[in-house]
């Protein structure tokens, strides 16, 4: 008899009945479901078309941990699609029931494409217990921080005590690391009560190298027809790339509905290879709207080679996600603040017009060559919307590739990174901050991954040959240096030490005053800003937003010395009609330790602070 399903794999629970098993199995005859005891008890499933098998399994509730037996061997796998792993990946799955969690958040719109304040965040690291509920306990801080957005990095079960999440082999299964399915839906419940969207961080390129059964299942989930940098491809377009297709984008949507989620972080998406007509990105966005039963869902993607069809709509040929990673921006800040243009950050200067570029058209490279690389780079944008482009300063990737895990303040002066700041927080982009940036978190944010012994020393061995890429990173002596991700030092020293966000009280007071002037300043939280850029001097710039009635804002950043500018051929320096410039925001405010601010616009023409940002606001001449 056919049930109805929420997905088309799993285990499901039939009210009153007993619960449902389906598996893809297509190149077995037999298949059994074997339900822990004592007693263990096997259950036949029935052949389906396409390689599928079903049974509904009478008298089975929530809680019954089993595992599938294939063509009567004694090998016990987990079911590919278990909504619970309590014993990690090499253990018996569970049966869980999603509908048991009472929700309160039916008034809950979901999040807006535009207008979003970003926070990519670590269960693990997030605080020293690692879980939902501890995380659950900062949600209050996030909030009143002016964060609109979490993002959290990968959830899909893992082997180990403790890893990033990105080599997830159950993708059902929120880790049991950080508690159960229920934690997490508390979680999201809470943050929705706040007024906070929350995204997850999936990855659809690879699975992980341990704990990975699939292939026991089908070898078709992979393919060799392309080269994938952390492994065997997805088959999502090869033959019997039907079934596979159809468990991933089951996947995207299954997290909408069953977590009440806001929206993805699609993870490496060069990497997902797919040349159907419909390609599976586009098929699984459109899961996703459906998924969300009208609340607005936020899609975003990581891009390396920077492909704008990503978040063109269908008609123009694109898969229609809302927002991509910009790394062009991140990394001519890092230029800017580190003085540093090694490896991968050659190609960028960290000069003005790079920042005025960012803020007007996203990606730096759209097209042109690009040396680090050896080719072109990129595809056109200048159509697109700031909105389209997350720009941040930091995130997951790039404090651990620093080497030592260093964050962006710990790399520069204070100045620089508090103009730099401001620059962020007030751009037209979707900015973005990673885990503790509000406060100047000290502690490193370092590669870990608990794999076993074996495995563990190719990863080290890998990391390191990864970081080579940096001159300095080279070096033997620093090589040496480089933590161990399988050491859980390394793993806890990456925990936020949340006592500094009261010691550092002066950036957490720069992030909060920036965040505000965002949300609450009639002009920058214009849904479509109108604004243009200029360059003023070697290290100098600034964007001007326009207003109605004259009500422009005019952002002042420099990052070199004090700047006198004797003359001032800009149009874009000059006042509204019949008023002068008046300091609205400064980054040497008092308040963030800085020393004060002067006129910028006098007699003497524009004095511009080094090292600063200063955000001006016309007012009417005096008689």
């Amino acid at each position: 008899m056919n049930y109805p399903r929420r997905l088309p794999v799993g285990a499901e629970i039939v009210g009153g009945e007993g619960v449902q098993f389906r598996v893809w199995a297509p190149e077995c005859c037999q298949v059994e479901v074997v339900l822990e005891g004592p007693p263990s008890q096997g259950w036949p499933l029935d052949a389906e078309d396409d390689g599928y098998f079903a049974a509904l399994v009478p008298q089975v509730q929530a809680g019954q941990r089993y595992r599938y037996r294939l063509d009567g061997k004694p090998d016990l796998y987990p079911d590919p699609a278990s909504r619970f792993q309590p014993e990690g990946p090499h253990g018996p799955s569970e049966v869980i029931d999603p509908r048991a969690f009472v929700w309160h958040d039916a008034a809950w719109l979901g999040c807006n494409p535009t207008g979003q304040v970003i926070y990519e965040m670590h269960i693990g690291t997030f605080s020293p217990a690692g879980t939902w509920v501890a995380a659950a306990e900062k949600l209050p801080h996030l909030k009143e921080t002016g964060i609109t957005l979490l993002e959290i990095m990968p959830v899909a079960d893992f082997p180990g005590r403790f890893g990033w999440g990105y080599d997830g082999v159950n993708l059902f299964a929120p880790t049991r690391l950080y508690g159960t399915p229920d934690d997490f839906r508390r979680f999201v419940d809470q943050a929705h009560a706040l007024g906070l969207g929350v995204i997850l961080d999936v990855v659809y390129n690879h699975v992980g190298p341990d704990g990975n059964y699939l292939k026991q299942f089908s070898p078709d989930y992979f393919t060799s027809r392309y080269q994938n940098e952390w492994g065997e491809a997805i088959n999502f377009d090869g033959p019997e790339s039907g079934p596979v297709r159809e468990f991933f984008i089951a996947n995207a949507g299954y997290w909408i509905e069953e977590f009440h989620l806001d929206g993805l972080r699609l993870d490496a998406t060069q990497q997902i290879f797919d040349r159907s007509q419909d390609n599976v990105m586009a098929a699984l966005t459109r899961r996703v709207r459906e998924a969300a039963s009208g609340r607005s869902t936020f899609i975003v993607a990581e891009n390396e080679p920077q492909e704008t069809r990503l978040v063109r709509p269908a008609d123009q040929g694109g898969y229609g996600l809302d927002a991509l990673w910009n790394d062009d921006f991140h990394h001519s800040a890092l230029v800017a603040l580190t003085g540093h243009n090694d490896a991968y950050y050659t190609d960028y200067h960290g000069t003005p017009q790079e920042f005025i570029s960012a803020a007007k058209y996203g990606y730096l490279y759209q097209g042109q060559r690009y040396s680090w690389q050896k080719q072109r780079r990129g595809t056109p944008a200048l159509d697109l919307s700031p909105a389209n482009f997350v720009a941040f300063l930091e995130n997951h990737d790039q404090v651990a590739n620093s080497g030592r895990g260093r964050r962006a303040w710990q790399q520069t002066s204070p100045g620089r990174y508090k103009a730099l700041t401001a620059l962020l927080l007030l751009g037209p982009a979707t900015p973005m901050l990673f885990q503790g940036q509000e406060f100047a978190a000290s502690n490193p944010f370092l590669y870990f991954a608990d794999h076993n012994p074996e495995l563990a020393k190719l990863v080290f061995q890998g990391r390191n040959d990864f970081l080579k890429q940096f001159r300095n990173l080279k070096l033997p002596d620093t090589q040496a240096t480089l933590a161990d991700p399988a050491d859980p030092n390394t793993f806890e020293r990456s925990q936020l030490d949340w006592s500094e966000a009261e010691r550092h009280g002066e950036t957490l007071a720069l992030h909060r005053d920036l965040l505000r002037l965002r949300r609450e300043d009639l002009v920058l939280r214009q849904e479509h800003p109108r604004f243009d850029g200029a360059v003023l001097g070697p290290q100098a710039f600034c964007l001007r937003y326009f207003g109605a009635n004259g009500e422009d804002r005019l952002l002042i950043v420099n990052l070199g010395r004090d700047l006198h500018l004797a003359q001032a051929p800009e149009p874009l320096l000059a006042p509204p009609a019949d008023a002068l410039w008046a300091v609205r925001w400064s980054s040497e405010d008092l308040r963030y330790g800085g020393c004060g601010t002067p006129a910028l616009d006098t007699d003497d023409n524009w004095r511009l602070p080094g090292e600063a940002a200063v955000l001006l606001k016309p007012e009417k001449k005096t008689v």
